[in-house]
């Protein structure tokens, strides 16, 4: 089993997101150490692109800053080495820079990097799942997972062939729509829950999860995990903004996430109890 899925083993996972170097390469360190105290049970590290399609403008702004502050994927990889946590580790980026990492074109060098800084695995928005291929026998190679996002319009045949290329688990998006924090639960939650029930891989619901309240309706409703990014985010534009020390913005980071990872367990609580042959 890998790292990634022995995070969901023992019920549902909390996983934050953050984009790495935002503002800057040494408060970011503490805003994702911060999250692990937290009770992170993975932890989405983005690496920032210049063009993030998939983002709103929270994720966005996060990625000008971390671009504006000197990040690069060679630092990336120097940051998840300075990390040092036993937490799984997912990289968060676009194609692009995982196909010209290295001196020819092609996602080997960079999945072969990763491994050894010790990632886990993927999530890579812009890639089609009829292109994966040679990603995902890179993962295979060096010990990865790929995890694919799986959108409310997702046709059936598109939905079988992302899933023949994930493994860890499925990044299952809550609405239509880019990221960004929310103030309700999507009512397409539950049926795209419903539809992947026959999927062996854990389900993370993410876009638009910012409370405690909405991670426990989104566990209680069948996810195996909420993945939860932008309000994590505002909090560290916000402190950025009011040009706050890095260690109050990372308390209230922690904070958030232990409500985050509460609500996880409580939503856990509330489901009916299984009977027999269910």
């Amino acid at each position: 089993m890998s790292r990634l899925r022995e995070a969901f083993a023992d019920g549902p996972a909390f996983v934050p997101y953050l984009a790495v170097g935002d503002p800057d390469y040494e408060s970011s360190l503490e805003y994702v150490r911060a999250l692990d105290r937290g009770g992170a049970d993975a932890i989405e590290l983005g690496l920032p692109f210049s063009e993030p399609v998939a983002e709103g403008p929270t994720i966005q702004g996060a990625v000008v800053r971390a671009l504006e502050g000197g990040m690069t994927p060679t630092r990336f990889f120097e940051f998840v080495e300075e990390l040092d946590t036993d937490t799984p580790l997912v990289c968060m980026t676009y194609y692009n820079l995982v196909y010209q990492y290295g001196e020819r074109p092609g996602p080997r060098p960079f999945v072969e990097r990763a491994a050894d800084a010790g990632l886990s695995g993927f999530v890579v928005p812009d890639l089609p799942a009829e292109e994966a291929g040679p990603l995902r026998e890179a993962c295979d190679e060096f010990g990865l997972d790929l995890v694919s996002i799986v959108a409310p319009t997702t046709d059936d045949e598109r939905l079988e062939k992302l899933v023949a290329v994930s493994s860890g688990y499925l990044y299952v998006q809550a609405r239509l729509g880019v990221t960004g924090a929310r103030s309700d639960v999507s009512s397409d939650t539950a049926a795209s829950l419903d539809r992947l029930s026959g999927v062996d891989l854990p389900k993370a619901v993410g876009f638009g999860i910012s409370s405690g309240e909405q991670a426990a309706e989104v566990v209680a409703s069948g996810a195996d995990g909420v993945i939860v990014g932008s309000a994590l985010v505002d909090i560290v534009a916000e402190g950025h903004e009011n040009g706050d020390p890095t260690e109050e913005v990372a308390v209230r980071l922690e904070s958030l996430a232990r409500e985050l990872k509460e609500g996880v367990e409580r939503g856990f609580s509330r489901r009916p109890p299984r009977t027999e042959g269910s």
